[in-house]
């Protein structure tokens, strides 16, 4: 899932849980709301950590031209 998906999860819950007021017997939806908010931010520190590792730090490297090389 990538960070649009954890935005679209968070946005999604927060409308079910502060937004809507629909009561049924089986399902609380406020707490499905919550549920998805959670997911939602625990993806986002997911993905955080994830780019963090994957991004490398290269040394720059000098460039010698040809001359310089016989010397």
């Amino acid at each position: 899932m990538g960070l649009g998906g954890c935005f679209i999860l968070i946005g999604v819950g927060a409308i079910l849980a502060f937004a809507t007021d629909w009561k049924m017997d089986s399902v609380n939806v406020d707490m499905v709301g919550w549920i998805m908010m959670i997911v939602g931010v625990i993806g986002v520190f997911v993905y955080a950590s994830v780019m963090r590792r994957r991004r490398m730090v290269v040394p720059p490297t000098t460039v010698v031209s040809q001359d310089e090389r016989h010397l």
